[in-house]
C-alpha cells in the first residue's frame, strides 16, 4: 500500500493539532516530516517512540528560504512527498479599530503568506510526480465572520481561497488541494485566548449544536481522510467543516440551546 512508503509534511507540528495530525498519519503508515517555529523535538521524539519513521524540519513557514530548506531536507532524507498539511498559524483577538499594522502583517504571514509559500514549493515537488494531496487548515472563521479577529478571519478566508484556487489549477495534473474548517478546538491555544478573557467554554458550548469544543482527534481523522487518496481520491477543492454544526446553525441562541437539552426524563 501507498501509505507504507508515503512522505507527509505537517507544519505546527509541536503541539495541539499538528502533533496529532502527525500522530494519526504515522499510525496509518506516513513517514512525518514535522515543521514548527523551532525544532518539534518532542513530537518527533513522540513519532519514534512509536515506531514511526520521523523527520524534524523547523523554520518560520512565511520565510521563502526557510521553507526551501524545509523542501531540500525533505527530500533528501525521504526522496518524495505526498502529503502537505498547512497547519501553522496564530491567533489575534483585538478588535478592528485596535489591530496594530504590525499584528495585521505578522497574522496573515503566518496563515496565510506561509501556506502559500509551502504549497508553491511542496507543490513543484508534487507536481512533478504528479500525484499529491495538500490539506489546509482552515477554520469556522474562514466561513463566518467572528467579531475581534479581523486579521485571523481574513487570513482563513484567503486560505479557502488559495485552496479553491489550487484545486482548479493542479487538479488535473494528480494534485488534490483541500481544507479543514475545525470550530474552537480544546488545545493550548484556545487557554491562552480564552485568559485574555474574550469567551469562556460556555461560550463556545452554547454555539455548538453539538453542545461541545471539537478535539483534535476529530480535526486530525478529517485531514487524514482528505489525505487518503482511496478514501477522497475524488474530492478537490471541498472545505470539510469540522465544527459540530457551526457553520450549519443559523439558530438563535436560545432555540439552538433548547435543542441542546435532552427530552423531559432523560
Amino acid at each position: 500500500m501507498e501509505h507504507r512508503v508515503a512522505v507527509a509534511v505537517v507544519t505546527g507540528a509541536a503541539r495541539g493539532i499538528g502533533r496529532r495530525i502527525c500522530s494519526e498519519l504515522a499510525e496509518r503508515g506516513y513517514r512525518v516530516a514535522a515543521n514548527d517555529l523551532n525544532a518539534p523535538d518532542e513530537t518527533v521524539s513522540e513519532l519514534r517512540f512509536a515506531g514511526a519513521d520521523a523527520l524534524s524540519i523547523p523554520g518560520d513557514v512565511s520565510d521563502e528560504a526557510a521553507v526551501g530548506r524545509m523542501v531540500e531536507t525533505t527530500m533528501d532524507e525521504f526522496g518524495r512527498v505526498d502529503v502537505l498539511v498547512n497547519n501553522a498559524g496564530i491567533s489575534t483577538i483585538v478588535p478592528a479599530e485596535e489591530t496594530t499594522l504590525a499584528d495585521w502583517n505578522r497574522t496573515l504571514a503566518v496563515n496565510l503568506t506561509g501556506p502559500f509559500l509551502t504549497c508553491r514549493e511542496f507543490g513543484k515537488a508534487m507536481l512533478d510526480r504528479g500525484s499529491g494531496r495538500i490539506v489546509n487548515v482552515a477554520s469556522v472563521a474562514g466561513l463566518l465572520g467572528v467579531g475581534d479577529r479581523a486579521a485571523y478571519n481574513a487570513s482563513k478566508h484567503g486560505l479557502i481561497g488559495l485552496t479553491r484556487t489550487l484545486a482548479s489549477e493542479w487538479g488535473g495534473r494528480g494534485v488534490r488541494v483541500n481544507a479543514v474548517c475545525p470550530g474552537w478546538v480544546k488545545t493550548e491555544m484556545d487557554d491562552e485566548d480564552q485568559a485574555g478573557g474574550g469567551y469562556t467554554d460556555a461560550d463556545i458550548e452554547g454555539r455548538v449544536p453539538m453542545a461541545r469544543f471539537a478535539t483534535p482527534e476529530d480535526v486530525a481523522r478529517a485531514v487524514a481522510f482528505l489525505a487518503d487518496p482511496a478514501q477522497s481520491g475524488f474530492v478537490n477543492g471541498h472545505t470539510l467543516s469540522v465544527d459540530g454544526g457551526w457553520f450549519a446553525d443559523g439558530s438563535w441562541e436560545g432555540l439552538r440551546r433548547r435543542k441542546q437539552e435532552p427530552p423531559p426524563g432523560r
